[in-house]
């Protein structure tokens, strides 16, 4: 049901795929950021790093789904 609002609203698999590998960068770059400009040290920046690098695995298993979606879609014409 989600993934099929999802996917009425315009997201479509490849959009989620990409957003997952962004947020890889997105980890690295608030870890790095966070070393650098935070006086908290190490501890803040790994925790920082660490909450972004959830989102990866989010990005992709909905990228998943909506590409079985879609493929049903193309399958069964139009739902």
């Amino acid at each position: 049901m989600i993934v099929k609002l999802l996917h009425d609203k315009g997201l479509r698999s490849e959009h989620a795929n990409t957003i997952a590998c962004l947020t890889i960068g997105l980890s690295v770059a608030s870890w790095v950021t966070s070393m650098k400009v935070e006086p908290a040290g190490i501890d803040r920046a790994d925790r920082w790093g660490i909450f972004i690098a959830t989102w990866p695995a989010t990005w992709f298993g909905l990228g998943q789904a909506l590409a079985r979606y879609e493929s049903a879609d193309e399958s069964h014409g139009d739902m």
